[in-house]
């Protein structure tokens, strides 16, 4: 991601909430490239000096959740795992449950059946949550040398 995906996450917020606070979560949150918890994205922006309240970043998070500028899964524990939307809208990631790490996959199967269902069932705004979870080439122990330890934001 980059600044100027962190500008079109602000310009997704309505004016009056377009304070400082929340254009810094939405600057931290722009670079990181796998999904991040509040606790996280919150430890990152104090790494950095940047003083906001972990009740502002979880309230932030849920703002772009709900303005559809972020993807949300949830990890082996149930917390809720945050990741810019991409410009070109909602997408289903393959999480490794080692590292967290994340990819996109195709998933027009998955968006066709929703839409069937939709329509079988006479449902209007029907959304789904697929979550699909394995452990990466790097996480795998036969794989010399293992992964990079670390965030994945930066």
């Amino acid at each position: 991601m980059s600044c100027g995906r962190a500008e079109e996450l602000v310009r997704a917020l309505p004016d009056r909430w377009r304070t400082r606070q929340r254009i810094a979560v939405l600057h931290v949150l722009a670079e990181c490239q796998d999904f991040v918890s509040a606790q996280q994205l919150h430890a990152l922006m104090g790494a950095d000096g940047i003083r906001v309240g972990l009740t502002t970043v979880y309230r932030v998070l849920r703002e772009l959740e709900a303005y559809g500028q972020a993807d949300v899964v949830r990890d082996g524990t149930g917390e809720r795992l945050y990741r810019p939307r991409p410009a070109d809208g909602h997408r289903h990631y393959l999480i490794c449950r080692s590292c967290s790490r994340s990819r996109p996959v195709d998933s027009e199967a998955v968006e066709a059946w929703a839409g069937q269902v939709a329509e079988a069932t006479g449902f209007a705004a029907v959304e789904h949550t697929v979550e699909l979870t394995g452990i990466c080439a790097g996480c795998r122990p036969a794989t010399p040398g293992g992964h990079e330890e670390g965030s994945s934001c930066r």
